[in-house]
Parts: structure tokens; C-alpha cells; sequence
């Protein structure tokens, strides 16, 4: 049987660079960074200073205050962007067949704020005296729950937890139910909200986390003076059509999704094989879902964290999935700019990588220095480069051992 073609017609985002997909995108092309001083707490009497912040979000200007006082921010990220991204593909929901519309939504930690405000509230008063809205606020499925809720998408609605591999886990999947005949729209993505005391304070004490206070040296992917991560927040929700649904209702196409790969490692638990051979297995498998040989591909958004190990595997992975051509390749990693956004990186990653290839454009990995001999590819340092590009991957690595790659087609009419 032939397999259905799947088509991206919609983004929405709130992320530090911007609280819509077209700012972001824009921020990111230029080379802006996203990573500054916290302001959501008292960090004072922590090691970590810096996050990614979507600065300047406030749930009232994206939904009815009651309404926002019901979720987590983590929730309010993501109805947030998926109202956008409805608005962006120009799908009129009520005219669709709603059990053939889903929800694939992930979150690497769900309401960690929630989470926190209200166990110190019961330490305190009684857990008897927690908000009712504890439970709904807190679990991670609620912000495809209220997706669904609020566009009527009676179709299947779940939600992928896979650690920083859970957003790219869900554009997959989502792509795989169109293609394989179980819908004709999905809306797919992650959200995260986790720069909070114990957020950080988690990620910290496991050494993650970059102690660094100087915003250009703290995110530094591929560079040999990375030292770990910066966390970011935000969410990305892009709509995957059937490519004749889409057609019919004269959509306007950003991009093709034409292959999905997903793997483990089976190593360790927070800590990538060496050798990258997890991450290249999962390469490989995209490529061939798709038919595409690596020659093919033009551009690779990173997982690239800034964190030792992962990017040196991730390097030694593209080059044993690529061969020769891995010398060829433009790979650089947004989260230079972003941070690492958890369960919501792989979204906004692959809504990057979708548009790169609408532009012809493979953004930089900014504030790069010192080079690395183990991280030697062309990872665009420090200024966004015009490409001609027909096929773009994007990668998202996790704890846990999840790989997971995206491989995305350049859309002509």
C-alpha cells in the first residue's frame, strides 16, 4: 500500500527568542540569544544564575485569566502556541471531522511549578488544603488535554514523555498516525516550564546544568570550553496534514515530513553511548523510512546541548551515518540560542528546521570560540549561512538513552 503523504500547513511557538513562531524564527536566523540573568525566582542561593526565559509572556494576553489560573505555565505555553499555529494553518476546525483530528503533545516534566508551590503549601497548612487543581495542573497529558478541549480534536490525544526526545518523539508519531491512515490533521509539539528552584536545582546537583554566568560562554555547543547546559522554557505546536487534505482546503505548505527514526541507547542513564552508535542507528533508520540517501541532506539541526558528551557523540554519530558526506553537512544547534527547552526542544527545533528549509537558510550555532577536534564538522559557527537545501534532519537525544531523528523535505509547488 502507498504510504499517505504528511505536510506541515501550521507552526505556533513561545519561545526566549519570541512569543510567536515568526519572531523566534526571525531572532533565530539573526543570531540572537535568548539566555540572560533568572527573573522567576530568588536564585541567589544557587549555583546557577542563567536560563532561557520567554521573556515577556504573560497568560493573559493569550487566553481569559480564569482560564489561565487552571494551568501550569507549562500548559499555558502550549495552548499558547497551538492557538497560533490553528490560526496559522487557516484550518477551520468546526468544519472538520474532529475524530480524525488529534493531539500528540509532549512534556519532558509536566508542572514542576505546580508541583512545588503546592507540596510546600501542604508542608505547611495540610495536604488536605492543596488546590483541587493540583492534580490537573501538575500531570504532564494536560496540555494536549487542553488542546484538545479547546479545538474540539476528537481524535486520539496523548502525550510522549522521552526526557529532551519527547518533542521531536511527538511530530513523529504524529506523522506516522496521518501517514499510516488514522487521521488527516494532528497537532504535534512539546511544551516546558521547568526554570524553577528544583528544576534547576536537579539538573544542577547531577552536573548538567553550566555554572557559567556570562550569557555569550554559557550555552557554547561543539566549542572545546562547553561546560553543560542552560535550561529554556516555551513550547512548539506544528500542524501535520494529509498532503491532499491539505491540497483540497488550499493550505499553504511550509514543509514535507518524509521520514522517522527512533532508537535507545540501552546504555546508561542519562549518558549518550561514546561512539554516538544509538544516535547514527536512529540517522540511518530516517533516512531509509523516507528513501532518501544522506547525500541528500543538506542540514542538521543538532540536538547539540553543550554538554561534553553529548556533543562529541552526537558528531561521531553524524559521521558514521553520513560517511563522506558528513563533511559536507551544515549542522549547527539553536540551542546556542534557545537554551534546552527539554520536552519542548525537539518542537521548536523541528519548527526551525521546517523553516530553514522554506528559506534556504541554516541558522548559526552562536557565540562559538574554541574549536573542538572532536565536534570538527561545519556547525554554521556564529553567523547563519543562505543554503540551497531539498533535505533537512533534526535530532533530539535524551536521558534515558532515547534517540530520535526527523527528517524533513523542502516544499515545492
Amino acid at each position: 500500500m502507498e504510504k499517505r503523504r504528511v505536510v506541515i500547513t501550521g507552526l505556533g511557538a513561545i519561545t526566549p527568542l519570541g512569543l510567536n513562531a515568526a519572531d523566534s524564527w526571525a531572532a533565530a536566523k539573526a543570531g540572537k540569544c535568548g539566555i540572560d540573568t533568572i527573573t522567576l525566582y530568588d536564585h541567589s542561593a544557587q549555583k546557577v544564575h542563567l536560563a532561557a526565559e520567554a521573556h515577556g509572556f504573560a497568560p493573559e494576553d493569550f487566553m481569559e485569566k480564569k482560564e489561565a489560573r487552571k494551568m501550569d505555565r507549562f500548559t499555558q505555553f502550549a495552548l499558547a502556541a497551538a492557538n497560533e499555529a490553528v490560526a496559522n494553518s487557516g484550518l477551520d476546525i468546526a468544519s472538520e471531522d474532529a475524530g480524525r483530528c488529534g493531539v500528540l503533545v509532549s512534556s519532558g516534566i509536566g508542572g514542576l511549578g505546580t508541583l512545588e508551590r503546592e507540596i510546600a503549601k501542604g508542608a505547611e497548612k495540610g495536604y488536605d488544603r492543596i488546590s483541587p487543581f493540583y492534580i490537573p495542573m501538575s500531570i504532564t497529558n494536560l496540555a494536549a488535554g487542553h488542546i484538545a478541549i479547546r479545538h474540539g480534536l476528537k481524535g486520539m490525544c496523548s502525550c510522549v514523555v522521552a526526557a529532551c526526545a519527547g518533542g521531536s518523539n511527538a511530530v513523529g508519531d504524529a506523522f506516522r498516525h496521518i501517514r499510516d491512515g488514522y487521521a488527516e490533521v494532528m497537532l504535534c509539539g512539546g511544551a516546558e516550564a521547568a526554570i524553577t528552584p528544583s528544576g534547576i536545582g536537579g539538573f544542577t546537583s547531577m552536573h548538567a546544568l553550566t555554572t557559567c554566568d556570562e550569557p555569550t560562554r554559557a550555552s557554547i555547543p561543539f566549542d572545546q570550553e562547553r561546560s553543560g547546559f542552560v535550561m529554556g522554557e516555551g513550547a512548539a505546536i506544528l500542524i501535520l496534514e494529509e498532503l491532499e487534505h491539505a491540497q483540497k482546503r488550499g493550505a499553504r505548505i511550509i514543509a514535507e515530513v518524509v521520514g522517522y527514526g527512533t532508537t535507545c541507547d540501552a546504555y546508561h542513564i542519562t549518558a549518550p553511548t561514546p561512539d554516538g552508535s544509538g544516535a547514527a542507528s536512529c540517522m540511518a533508520q530516517a533516512l531509509e523510512d523516507a528513501g532518501v540517501a544522506p547525500e541528500a541532506v543538506g542540514y542538521i539541526n543538532a540536538h547539540g546541548t553543550s554538554t561534553p558528551l553529548n556533543d562529541s557523540g552526537e558528531t561521531a554519530a553524524i559521521k558514521t551515518a553520513f560517511g563522506s558526506h558528513a563533511c559536507r553537512l551544515l549542522v549547527s544547534s539553536t540551542k546556542s540560542m534557545t537554551g534546552h527547552l527539554l520536552g519542548a526542544s525537539g518542537a521548536v527545533e523541528a519548527m526551525f528546521t521546517a523553516l530553514a528549509l522554506r528559506d534556504s537558510f541554516a541558522p548559526p550555532t552562536i557565540h562559538y570560540q574554541i574549536p573542538d577536534p572532536f565536534c570538527d564538522l561545519d556547525i554554521v559557527p556564529n553567523e547563519g549561512r543562505s543554503a540551497a537545501l531539498n533535505y533537512a534532519m533534526s535530532n533530539s537525544l535524551g536521558f534515558g538513552g532515547h534517540n530520535v531523528s526527523l527528517l524533513f523535505k523542502r516544499w515545492e509547488d
